[in-house]
C-alpha cells in the first residue's frame, strides 16, 4: 500500500508534534493534573472549514487525495460530512491540522494512560468505546480525516499501551506486595515490640513490687526492732523506776523511824524533865513551912528560900520552851538536872539549919507532936483494918495463882537455853575465823540454812516436800547445792552445830516476821519444822531455845526483874527490843510475840506427812494442853495473856477440842467465868481491844460448841498439788 511507505514518516511527525514530544509521568493522577484533557475534546470542524472545501473543490487533485484518505479510513468516531484529502496526508499551510496531529487519538491515549496509573481493570473494547465524547449525545457533525495508515499507527500505539499498561500493572501489583510485605512486617515487629514492651513494664512492676515488699519487710523488721527496744528500754525504767520508789520507800521508813525514834527521845526527855520540875516543886514546898518560926525566919533560911526559887524559875523556864511544841534538848535536861542536884543540896542544908532551930522549939511541940502520933495511930489502925479487909477478900480472890512458873517447868527452860549456848560456843570459832576460806564456808552453810526456809509458802506440796529434802541433806551432812556452789556440813568440825542453830533461829525468826503479818503461813512453815524436828531432834530444841528466850510466854514463864539490872536490860529480857536506848511500841511487841505464839500452836498440832509415823509426835498435842493449864495458873498480864491465849486458842482450839473433848470445854468456861475477870480487872481501857476479842471468842464457841478449824491449815489436796 502507498501508505506503508510512508509509516516512519508519520511516527517521525507525531514524534516531532507537540503532544508527541509529552512524556509520561505517573505522578499526574496525583498532582491531579489532566494532562490529556485536549486529547479528550471531541473533533470538529473550524469555521473556516468552508473556506477549505471550497478551495479543495477548486483543485480536483487535492480533493481526489483527500477521498483516496476518507476512503481507506473506517473509524466511526469520524463525521461522514467531513470533506477528505485525496492526495496528501499531511494538510497545507492553509488548512487544519491532519487527522493524525488532531486531538482525535490524543484522547485515546490519555484515557489509557490514565486506566494503567489508576489500575483500572476494564477490558480494551470499553476503553475504545471511551474515545466519543460521553458528554455529547448527539456528536457534532465532523470529517473523518483517518487514513489506513492512521490506523496502522494507531494500532501500533494501542499495543504499545497495552504493553505499558501491562507493566503498569505488573509493577502496581509488586509494589502492592511489597507494600503489604512492609506491612505485614512493619506489623510484626510492632507486634513484637509491643509484646517486649509489655513484658519490660510486667518486669518493672514486679520489681516495683518486689523493692516494695523487700522495703516493707525491712520497715516490719525496723518496726519490731525498734519495738523491742522500746519494750527493754520501757522494762529498764521500770527497773529504775522500781528502784527508786524502793529507795525513796526506805528512805521514808528511815526518815519515819528517825522521826519516831526522836519522838521517843523527846518524850522520854519530856517525861523527866516534868519529873525534874515535880521534885523541885516539892523540894520546894518543904522549904517554905520548915523556913518561918515563931521569932520570924532566919537570915539563913530565908537565902535558902530564895535559892529555891531561883532554881524553881530556871527549870520552869526550860518547861515552858518545850510547851511550845519543842521537846527539851540534851543541854535542857543537863540544866534541869544540875537544878535537882543543888535543889538538893539546899534541902540538906536546910534541913541542917531546921534541925537546929527545931531543938529550940522541941519542947514546945512535944505534947502537940504527941496529939498528933495520936491521931495518927488512930488514922493508922483504921488503914490497917481496910487494908487487912481487902487483902484477905483480894487472898479470896487470887486462891490458887502464881507470879512465876513451877520449878520443872523454870528447869526444862532453863536445860533448852544451856543446851542452846553450848552449842553456839562449840562454833564461835567458826564465827570469830579471820580465814577467808573458812568465812566463805560459814556464808555458804548460812545460806544453805536459812534460804529454804525463808522460800516455804504454801504454793504446792510438792514444793514444800523439795525444801524439806534440802534441809534434811543438809542436815544429814550430804551436799546441797546452794547459790550455784555444793555445800556440805562434813567441810567443818563444827559445821552440823553452826547449821542446826541458824536453821532454828531462822525458823523462830520466821513466825517472829513471816507469821506475824501473814497468820496462815504459820502452818506450811509449822509442818516443815515438825518434819526437821521429828528426823533431828536436837533441831527441835534448839527451836524451843531460841522460842523461850524471844518470847518467854511460850514457857510460860514471867522472869523477874533482878537487882541491879537496867530497865532496858529487863525489857529485853522480856521479849521486847530495845535499840539506840529506844523500846518497840507496844503493838509491835505484841504482834511478834502473835506470831511467835501462832507457830508454836500450828507445831504441836502438825506432822510430817511424808514421815515414819510409828513413834510419838516430838512435840505434841499435850505440850499444848500443858502450855494453857500453866497460863491459867499464873497471874495474868495486862494486854500480853488476853492477846496470847486468844491467838493459841484460835490456831490450836479446833485440835485441842477433837483431842480432849469435855475436858477441853471445861478449861474454856474456867477460862470465861474465872480467869477473864482477872484479865478484866488488869486491863486498862486503852488495852481492851485484846480482851474483847477473846470474850467474842469464848462466846461463840461455847454458844456454837465448835471451834472452826483455823485459816490456811493445809488439805490433803495441797499435798497432791
Amino acid at each position: 500500500m502507498p501508505a506503508e511507505s510512508l509509516r516512519w514518516d508519520t511516527l517521525e511527525a507525531l514524534k516531532n508534534s507537540q503532544k508527541g514530544r509529552l512524556k509520561y509521568n505517573p505522578d499526574w493522577l496525583e498532582k491531579g493534573e489532566d494532562i490529556l484533557s485536549g486529547c479528550n475534546e471531541a473533533p470538529s470542524l473550524s469555521p473556516l472549514s468552508g473556506l477549505i472545501l471550497k478551495r479543495l473543490n477548486m483543485s480536483p487533485r487535492a480533493l481526489q487525495k483527500t477521498c483516496s484518505l476518507g476512503s481507506a479510513s473506517r473509524d466511526p468516531g469520524l463525521s461522514e460530512e467531513a470533506p477528505v484529502s485525496s492526495t496528501s496526508p499531511f494538510p497545507s499551510a492553509n488548512t487544519q491540522p491532519t487527522p493524525l496531529s488532531s486531538p482525535l487519538l490524543v484522547p485515546r491515549l490519555k484515557k489509557d494512560t490514565e486506566q494503567q496509573i489508576v489500575g483500572d481493570e476494564d477490558s480494551a473494547p470499553d476503553a475504545s468505546d471511551d474515545l466519543s465524547p460521553a458528554t455529547n449525545p448527539i456528536p457534532p457533525p465532523t470529517i473523518s480525516l483517518l487514513s489506513p495508515r492512521a490506523t496502522q499507527m494507531e494500532g501500533c500505539i494501542r499495543i504499545c499501551e497495552e504493553k505499558h499498561r501491562a507493566k503498569a500493572k505488573m509493577e502496581l501489583s509488586l509494589r502492592q506486595e511489597l507494600q503489604e510485605k512492609l506491612v505485614a512486617s512493619v506489623a510484626s515487629r510492632e507486634s513484637e515490640q509491643l509484646k517486649r514492651f509489655e513484658e519490660l513494664m510486667e518486669l518493672k512492676q514486679r520489681q516495683e513490687y518486689q523493692s516494695m515488699r523487700d522495703m516493707m519487710d525491712r520497715e516490719t523488721q525496723e518496726s519490731i526492732g525498734r519495738q523491742e527496744k522500746l519494750k527493754e528500754e520501757h522494762k529498764n525504767r521500770i527497773k529504775i523506776l522500781n528502784l527508786r520508789l524502793r529507795e525513796a520507800e526506805q528512805q521514808r521508813l528511815r526518815e519515819v523511824e528517825f522521826e519516831r525514834q526522836r519522838q521517843v527521845e523527846g518524850r522520854e526527855r519530856l517525861r523527866a524533865l516534868n519529873a525534874i520540875q515535880e521534885e523541885i516543886l516539892q523540894l520546894n514546898q518543904l522549904l517554905e513551912p520548915a523556913a518561918p518560926t515563931q521569932s520570924g525566919p532566919s537570915p539563913d533560911l530565908t537565902s535558902y528560900s530564895t535559892r529555891a526559887n531561883q532554881l524553881c524559875s530556871q527549870v520552869s523556864e526550860v518547861v515552858r520552851m518545850t510547851a511550845e511544841g519543842e521537846f527539851p534538848s540534851v543541854e535542857d535536861m543537863t540544866v534541869a538536872e544540875r537544878a535537882l542536884h543543888e535543889m538538893r543540896s539546899l534541902i540538906r542544908v536546910m534541913q541542917e539549919a531546921a534541925a537546929q532551930a527545931q531543938e529550940k522549939r522541941k519542947k514546945e511541940q512535944e505534947e502537940e507532936e504527941e496529939r498528933r502520933k495520936m491521931a495518927m495511930l488512930q488514922a493508922q489502925q483504921e488503914e490497917q483494918k481496910k487494908s487487912a479487909a481487902l487483902s484477905a477478900k483480894e487472898k479470896a480472890r487470887k486462891k490458887g495463882l502464881q507470879t512465876k512458873a513451877e520449878q520443872s517447868t523454870l528447869k526444862w527452860y532453863q536445860e533448852l537455853q544451856d543446851s542452846a549456848n553450848q552449842c553456839a560456843q562449840s562454833f564461835e570459832g567458826l564465827n570469830n575465823t579471820k580465814d577467808i576460806q573458812t568465812k566463805k564456808l560459814r556464808m555458804e552453810l548460812q545460806k544453805a540454812a536459812t534460804i529454804p526456809v525463808s522460800q516455804i509458802s504454801s504454793i504446792s506440796g510438792s514444793k514444800l516436800r523439795e525444801i524439806f529434802d534440802k534441809i534434811d541433806k543438809l542436815l544429814s551432812g550430804r551436799s546441797v547445792v546452794s547459790g550455784g556452789k555444793s555445800v556440805s556440813t562434813s567441810q567443818h568440825p563444827n559445821g552440823l552445830d553452826f547449821v542446826s542453830y541458824k536453821l532454828a533461829e531462822k525458823f523462830v525468826k520466821q513466825g517472829e516476821e513471816e507469821v506475824a503479818s501473814h497468820h496462815e503461813a504459820a502452818f506450811p512453815i509449822a509442818v516443815v519444822a515438825s518434819g526437821v524436828w521429828e528426823l533431828h531432834p536436837k533441831v527441835g530444841d534448839l527451836i524451843l531455845a531460841h522460842l523461850h528466850k524471844k518470847c518467854p510466854y511460850a514457857v510460860p514463864h514471867y522472869p523477874p526483874m533482878k537487882d541491879g539490872t537496867s530497865v532496858e536490860e529487863y525489857q529485853k529480857i522480856l521479849g521486847y527490843r530495845v535499840e539506840d536506848g529506844g523500846v518497840e511500841a507496844q503493838d509491835s511487841f505484841l504482834k511478834r510475840m502473835s506470831g511467835m505464839i501462832r507457830l508454836y500452836a500450828a507445831i504441836i498440832q502438825l506432822r510430817w506427812p511424808y514421815g515414819s509415823k510409828q513413834g510419838p509426835d516430838p512435840h505434841g498435842l499435850n505440850n499444848g494442853w500443858r502450855w494453857l493449864a500453866q497460863m491459867l495458873n499464873m497471874e495474868p498480864l495486862a494486854d500480853v495473856t488476853a492477846t496470847l491465849l486468844f491467838d493459841f486458842l484460835e490456831v490450836c482450839g479446833n485440835a485441842l477440842m477433837k483431842q480432849y473433848q469435855v475436858q477441853f470445854w471445861k478449861l474454856i468456861l474456867l477460862i470465861q467465868e474465872e480467869y477473864l475477870p482477872r484479865i478484866e480487872a488488869v486491863t486498862s481501857q486503852g488495852q481492851a481491844g485484846s480482851v474483847t476479842r477473846l470474850k467474842q471468842f469464848l462466846e461463840s464457841s461455847l454458844r456454837s460448841r465448835q471451834i472452826p478449824p483455823p485459816k490456811g491449815q493445809l488439805s490433803s489436796h495441797f499435798w497432791r498439788s
